[in-house]
């Protein structure tokens, strides 16, 4: 078991399919709006697709898909655009479609006359046309209409009718045990009875140049030469066989397009050899293809059981999408000797090139693949592990102390290769015709993805997350010396470093930057940043690939610049293929050069061949699809689309489609539009195909639309001329009215002004008075206002009195009390005069005298204090009163204590009984208190 396990996994990294097939757009019934199923498809001369759906007819003009139900709610089986009519059939119904003024489809019925002759049950399966006629085929009878004549001639087969068939010169069609006939002149003429044909379910006939050419059900393509029926085999036979076809049709450059069942579509060349084999594992959206339809770009139309399909099978795009993720992303690739090689996440695959054969698997390579290079015939692959060389299905490792970025040659040494590794830069060497590991340079450890060696041995490195570094190396490639690190240009995501005509140029979201080889230094290279100023930056990637085209990405297109022939100029190209379609890695993009032309980049999900000689595009018509216009917060109403349009007033929220009929799935068409009479310039680029304006004023509006595709501006712009009428109250009617009444109104205005102009003379007089007593007023109050200042300023200068007149007694106390103690210390035998003297000091330092002369400035410049606390606190005593008087001057314990002739001590007791005197609370300052009475 482990050995079998261990074989199966080794075929399924060995064999991966690898046919590019044409590009696929793809519409689920979650995105059209409508069932699953679809039973035909058609064009109709402007372009448009038309479906025959489970739910009704649908419509698509290349950027918007519009259901329009079944009149009879059933399943539509048929659709075919005739001139300007669209017929379809369905259950007991069919009938056509037309187009109306304002864009709408409006259907007529052409059985509803009918209904009598018709038989029970029918349902029609097929429509088709022949000069005048058109032809509704159900499982039992043929309907014949002239569309000149507007008649019916209905043809009734003895048998089951199994399919009808159009040809360019013929209508036919096949009956259950009969065979195959053909409509001549109105009626039904048998072609063959051979039992080939009686047996098997036609499908589908097509002419060739010697008859008939059958395609059957299962038993593949028969010839029809006279009364000879032939095998006509193909490649596919015998997967046909196994399929059940559904479907068929003969392309315009004669190929064959199958439908199947089972087994998706096949597309074989006019000698039956199997081109492309399409189904739902290699991209197609559903394997039972229920209707194939080519529409006038050639693009397949396929209606399947679950969507619909267009594959662009001209497409200078080929693709190979990995839907099992065994092929995984593509990091590289490279054409080797015949053999396309491949480097992805998952290791190196390998195929013989432009065949259909499968990738395999190179043995030992399973891991990260970062690159391929060819160098004297050899093939190097950088990988993870480290650095391989390739031969054909083999892999040998040459170096593996490090994963290998990069490999870069070396100037003027043939036998030598430099190699970014993760950690740091290493040497190559050519020893006995045999490439080998020499040596790591030392000096430099950082990961080198992007490297370049210049003529003089110097190497520049681009790393994310550090920047760009130069360095010299020396002659031996040993030693790495004279680091420098770039501080402009700065690091970036995505960023990248290149040599691209002996130039080396570095790349981030700030642009391009081209070194000066004089310098040393970056500067902007502006023609290759031009790139990110047009377009959003998504990714800095550079590659220059073997025919010295340089190559850059950004949000919606690929840029690659090459020199011009007949100068040194750089000449500028532009694919538009955004990058949401391609699918690739930001900032791993990869892009070489597999044949003159052909290029293939890879994406996370395989790669897809791009051929720039085939990028022609044919010059297509964008056209005004709807005009709907609404009041505010109402249903739209859809507008006249042929004759100038004109809205009421309130109707001036309009919205405008457009879209060209393009269904190329890596090109996206831009637009760009103008409203003249409000937006005079043009808008810029959008993929939008809808724009609405709001509230647009009375006037005459221009819309024009014109497009970009592949590039190029279209020729031809849509445009839609409008009027937005002005409201009933605006028009030359009312303007005449609301002349009339002017005048009427100027003549018992101007009465009015002369009465109003008197009364405002006397009453101007009246205030005019009134303010001359305001004012009288105003000046009594000035004055007031002049004497109060006068008398605060009074009050400040006794408060400024008071205190000099406190501080002066304070002073003279203290001196005094400081000679009655210097007195006090002499000798007791001191005369009679010395007590003399201290008795004197006593009486001038007498506190009575002080508190009286202190007490009548106090109350010259506060005059209510005093009563007012003792109104508050009838308990204070008079000492109590003056120590209240000092305090409320902000004197300190120390100045108040030579006014009592005290201690500083017994002030601080004296403060402590007024608080609880006052009942204070704890948090509550005596001084503040005091201050605020």
């Amino acid at each position: 078991m482990k050995t079998k396990y261990s074989f199966l996994l080794f075929f399924i990294f060995s064999v991966i399919f690898s046919q590019e097939l044409p590009p696929i757009l793809k519409f689920a019934p979650s995105f059209y709006g409508a069932g699953n199923q679809n039973w035909m498809i058609s064009q109709s001369p402007n372009q448009f697709v038309y479906a025959a759906n489970n739910v009704g007819l649908l419509e698509f003009n290349g950027a918007n898909w519009q259901l329009y139900p079944s009149p009879n709610e059933t399943i539509i089986r048929s659709v075919k655009v005739i001139n300007n009519r669209i017929y379809t059939g369905c259950y007991m119904e069919f009938g056509f479609w037309t187009r109306q003024t304002n864009g709408r489809l409006n259907y007529t019925s052409l059985s509803k006359g009918m209904k009598k002759q018709m038989l029970n049950d029918e349902n029609f399966w097929n429509i088709l046309n022949y000069d005048q006629w058109v032809i509704f085929q159900s499982l039992n009878r043929i309907y014949i209409y002239d569309s000149k004549t507007e008649t019916f001639k209905i043809i009734t087969a003895k048998s089951f009718i199994t399919k009808s068939y159009g040809t360019n010169n013929s209508i036919f069609f096949q009956t259950v045990g009969e065979g195959l006939f053909e409509l001549e002149r109105g009626t039904a003429h048998l072609v063959s009875s051979n039992p080939i044909l009686i047996k098997n379910r036609i499908i589908n006939v097509f002419e060739i140049s010697d008859g008939l050419l059958v395609q059957t059900q299962l038993n593949g393509f028969y010839k029809v030469v006279g009364n000879s029926v032939s095998k006509f085999n193909t490649e596919a036979d015998s997967q046909i066989e196994t399929s059940s076809v559904y479907s068929s049709l003969i392309l315009s450059d004669g190929r064959f397009a199958i439908g199947t069942v089972s087994n998706g579509v096949f597309i074989l060349s006019k000698e039956g050899k199997l081109q492309y084999h399409i189904s739902q594992n290699k991209g197609l959206s559903n394997n039972t293809a229920l209707s194939l339809f080519e529409d006038v770009d050639e693009n397949l139309w396929v209606g399947l059981d679950n969507g619909i399909n267009c594959i662009n099978l001209n497409s200078p795009i080929k693709s190979l999408t990995d839907d099992t993720g065994v092929l995984g992303t593509v990091y590289a690739s490279i054409l080797y000797k015949d053999k396309l090689y491949i480097g992805t996440n998952q290791g190196l695959f390998y195929k013989n090139f432009n065949s259909k054969e499968e990738f395999t698997f190179i043995k030992g390579t399973k891991g990260q693949v970062w690159s391929l290079f060819e160098y004297k015939g050899t093939l190097f692959c950088g990988h993870d592990s480290g650095t391989f060389l390739i031969d054909n299905a083999s892999a040998k490792c040459i170096f593996s102390n490090s994963g290998t970025w990069k490999l870069e040659t070396v100037p003027h040494h043939d036998n030598l290769l430099l190699q970014g590794n993760y950690y740091g830069i290493s040497v190559l060497e050519k020893v006995n015709n045999q490439w080998v590991f020499r040596n790591k340079v030392k000096g430099f450890d950082y990961s080198s993805r992007f490297l370049e060696i210049t003529n003089a041995l110097e190497v520049y490195v681009s790393h994310e997350n550090q920047g760009v570094f130069r360095f010299q190396l020396d002659k031996e490639l040993k030693n790495a010396s004279t680091i420098f690190s770039y501080e402009s240009p700065r690091k970036g995501k995505n960023a990248s470093l290149i040599q691209f005509n002996n130039l080396i140029y570095y790349a981030n979201k700030e642009g391009i930057f081209k070194l000066n080889p004089k310098t040393k230094l970056f500067i902007k290279d502006d023609l290759l940043s031009s790139v990110f100023k047009n377009d959003q930056y998504t990714s800095g990637k550079l590659i220059v690939d073997n025919s010295n085209k340089i190559w850059l990405f950004s949000k919606n297109y690929i840029h690659y610049f090459s020199l011009s022939k007949m100068s040194n100029q750089l000449k500028k190209n532009v694919i538009p293929i955004p990058a949401s379609l391609t699918n690739s890695m930001l900032g791993f993009e990869n892009i070489s050069r597999i044949s003159y032309s052909v290029y293939l980049i890879g994406t996370t999900d395989g790669y897809y061949m791009m051929n720039l000689d085939d990028f022609s595009f044919k010059n297509y018509a964008v056209s005004i699809t709807s005009v709907s216009v609404n009041k505010q917060n109402e249903n739209p109403i859809f507008g006249n689309l042929i004759d100038q349009g004109t809205f009421d007033h309130d109707f001036n929220n309009i919205t405008f489609n457009y879209s060209i009929p393009e269904y190329n799935k890596f090109i996206n068409a831009e637009y760009q539009y103008s409203l003249e009479g409000f937006q005079e310039d043009w808008s810029g680029w959008s993929t939008k195909t809808v724009v609405s304006f709001k509230n647009l004023s009375p006037g005459d509006y221009t819309f024009k639309v014109r497009a970009k595709f592949a590039n190029s501006i279209l020729k031809e712009i849509g445009v839609y001329h409008f009027t937005v009428l002005k409201p009933w109250y605006s028009t030359n009617l009312a303007v005449f009215i609301y002349f009339i009444l002017l005048l009427f109104m100027a003549h018992f205005i101007n009465k009015a002004y002369l009465n109003y102009y008197r009364k405002q003379r006397e009453k101007l007089i009246e205030e005019n008075n009134l303010l001359l007593e305001i004012q009288e007023l105003e000046n009594e109050q000035k004055m007031m206002k002049l004497r109060n200042d006068q008398l605060s300023l009074d009050v400040d200068s006794k408060n400024r009195e008071l205190a000099v007149s406190t501080m002066s007694l304070n002073s003279k106390n203290e001196l005094l009390a400081f000679i009655k103690e210097d007195l006090k210390k002499s000798p007791e035998n001191g005369t009679n005069n010395l007590k003399s003297v201290i008795s004197t000091i006593n009486k001038n330092i007498s506190e009575e005298d002080s508190w009286s002369v202190f007490k009548e400035a106090f109350d010259n410049a506060d005059k209510d204090f005093l009563k007012r606390i003792k109104l508050l606190h009838p308990t204070l005593t008079p000492n109590d009163l003056r120590l209240c008087a000092y305090l409320r001057l902000n004197l300190t314990s120390k100045e108040v204590a030579p006014l009592f002739n005290i201690s500083v001590r017994s002030v601080e007791i004296k403060r402590y009984r007024l608080r609880k005197k006052m009942n204070l609370l704890h948090d509550q300052g005596l001084v503040e208190y005091i201050m605020e009475v």
